[in-house]
């Protein structure tokens, strides 16, 4: 999901990629907001500015949106008592600049005159600007600027007699990426993209049926995993049972690579694979392609924790916790001047002084984004006392943007794509840097080599190789056409 408004690449003092939402819904059980709320709980590293909680009783809709953590909004008794019903759909956001209103956040909500309808999307529409030019001259009226409003508006506009058909027909128009939630007035209805880029689980609670971007949502509840939803698939959930559609046109299978590397959960299992099992083969790979002398490999935490476990294990080199994580730093609560600014990583990372000094440390990350918080984190382990520094990053190096619903910079502004390995070095301040390579990559999620004639992931991250039209994008930085300009175009015309 993506605000159409600014550009993707406006990301904040956090170097870090960004997964933008978490979808949840549920459809059979009692108190099922309450429920949602556990789920989105569990799935909030996908999402952090806001959430979102649709609930239906059986006549009405019920709805409740809130900036902040689930916690913050939905753990009071008062706001679950407003949201009834045995079925509820929940989503949380991340905002990709100051967009974070409340007209944004979802899931949004339509009153069609076939009855209501409420939607939650992870992902990204890559021609959404297009084709809300369209509406927009066709006389459709936006009440937000996040793409997933487009696909409202090519339901409305469908001659399709059902729900679920006029759904299928707006996805049929819509390019990218996009794992979908909805829930209408008979039950829910899970829909995954032809090429499978982000992830959608199905799960049974006591007789409920579950859907959830990742299987720790399900172990939260308690839930069963009964298996993931496929891509291309549309699974139909309500009184009668679960249907399942495959409308879409085949297409290879792209599942997003990343997803393993960072986004999900590392106690999630995603496409059969256990994240914090190929976390640790990453490291394990990034021993053997990538080593050097050292006495201690330190994790970038929390990230890298799995990555540097399996580094240790394979290279021999004893694993500490040179570097604390404080997990409670949320937003300062101090006016952030200039000062407070220039403290930046010391407010959420702190050097353990006794595991670093006079040692050479091997710091493993999961990715290098524009460099900013990894020049930090060296020179504050050098301040500790490091005799030697060496890098090592659990992944190739970033080169390209995502345009699949992934918080990126614009290439110019990625650390890798500017500037050779020796280069990356030197601005971040350690004495060796190493990334892992493709085919290592590929070897810890299970494959031979990367094999560019039969890929099994997307990632265009990092080689540029984008498995779908990118109508709204220049490829090589941003999008084509800002949100203002088609809306002038539009009224032009």
């Amino acid at each position: 999901m993506t605000d159409l408004a600014a550009p993707a690449w406006q990301v904040g003092e956090d170097d870090k990629l960004h997964e933008e939402c978490g979808v949840f819904a549920i459809y059979g059980a009692s108190h099922a907001a309450a429920v949602t709320a556990l789920g989105l709980h569990a799935l909030q590293h996908r999402g952090q500015e806001a959430a979102g909680i649709v609930s239906f009783d059986g006549k009405l809709f019920h709805q409740h949106r809130a900036k902040g953590l689930i916690g913050d909004s939905f753990s009071r008794k008062s706001v679950i008592e407003q949201l009834p019903g045995n079925a509820a759909l929940g989503h949380n956001r991340y905002a990709t600049t100051g967009a974070s209103e409340m007209r944004n956040v979802q899931p949004l909500y339509a009153d069609f005159a076939f009855g209501g309808f409420a939607l939650a999307h992870n992902g990204n529409l890559s021609n959404a600007g297009k084709l809300r030019r369209e509406l927009v001259q066709r006389g459709s009226i936006f009440q937000s600027t996040s793409d997933t409003e487009t696909i409202i508006h090519l339901m409305a506009i469908s001659k399709k007699k059902t729900i679920v058909h006029r759904l299928i027909e707006a996805m049929e128009q819509c390019e990218g990426a996009y794992s979908l939630a909805a829930m209408y007035d008979d039950g829910i209805i899970g829909v995954r993209d032809p090429l499978g880029i982000r992830p959608l689980v199905l799960g049974e609670l006591d007789g409920a049926s579950v859907l959830a971007s990742e299987t720790c949502a399900l172990d939260i509840l308690g839930a069963a995993y009964v298996r993931d939803i496929e891509p291309g698939e549309v699974v139909v959930i309500d009184k009668r049972g679960m249907t399942s559609l495959r409308p879409f046109k085949p297409r290879e299978h792209r599942f997003c690579i990343f997803e393993y590397v960072y986004f999900a959960r590392p106690d999630s299992t995603l496409e059969g694979r256990g994240v914090y099992d190929i976390r640790k083969r990453i490291g394990q790979e990034l021993a053997r392609e990538q080593p050097t002398p050292a006495d201690v490999i330190v994790p970038v935490p929390d990230s890298g924790v799995p990555a540097a476990i399996g580094y240790a294990q394979e290279s021999g080199i004893p694993f500490e916790l040179g570097i604390i994580r404080n997990h409670y730093v949320g937003r300062t609560f101090i006016e952030p001047t200039d000062q407070i600014r220039h403290l930046g990583v010391k407010l959420k990372h702190n050097a353990n002084r006794s595991m670093l000094a006079g040692k050479r440390v091997i710091l493993v990350d999961d990715s290098i984004v524009r460099g900013t918080t990894s020049t930090k984190i060296v020179a504050m382990v050098r301040q500790a006392g490091a005799s030697e520094v060496h890098m090592r990053i659990a992944s190739p190096p970033t080169q390209h943007g995502c345009y699949y619903g992934v918080d990126t910079p614009e290439r110019s502004k990625l650390l890798a794509a500017r500037h050779t390995l020796d280069e990356m070095a030197r601005i971040i301040g350690v004495d060796s840097l190493g990334f892992l390579s493709f085919d290592g990559l590929y070897r810890a999620v299970g494959e031979a080599k990367r094999d560019p004639a039969n890929l099994a992931f997307c990632d265009a991250c990092f080689t540029g190789d984008y498995p779908t039209p990118l109508t709204d994008y220049d490829h090589e930085n941003a999008p084509a056409n800002s949100l203002p300009g088609l809306l002038q175009e539009a009224a032009i015309s």
